[in-house]
């Protein structure tokens, strides 16, 4: 058997990539390393902490008006990885400021988690494990 993967990357579809990448460019404060256009759509990629990348993609057959659905066959969620809970307090400072809603801090067994969405609706969470 191969040895176990890590992600390399993740890409979202959104409806409209304008919108999204300034959006996104606020929350995480920095802007796209790069921009593919080497298929039936546009995707901008930020370059994460520790390597990894995070795309937004606009496909050419995109329906409008559409929007993420949790509960339908695919991604859940996308969990950005914290240090710690004081990490995710900080973030949880930031959204505020940007006036962006979120369910707040949520201690488990497991770590703390701050979740809220993006302009589409696609689901993301600031997550630190529990040490």
């Amino acid at each position: 058997m191969p040895e176990l993967p890590s992600i390399a990357h993740v890409a979202l579809s959104v409806t409209d990539l304008a919108a999204s990448t300034a959006w996104y460019e606020q929350l995480l404060g920095v802007e796209p390393a790069m921009t593919l256009a080497d298929g039936p759509f546009e995707r901008k990629v930020f370059a994460l902490a520790g390597g990894q990348l995070f795309g937004l993609t606009a496909h050419e057959t995109a329906r409008p008006g559409d929007r993420f659905d949790v509960a339908a066959p695919g991604l859940d969620h996308v969990g950005f990885a914290c240090p710690d809970r004081a990490a995710v307090a900080a973030w949880q400072t930031h959204l505020d400021l940007l006036g962006i809603a979120h369910g707040g801090v949520v201690e488990a067994d497991y770590g703390w988690a701050l979740s809220f969405t993006d302009p589409d609706g696609n689901a993301l969470e600031f997550f630190a494990p529990a040490s």
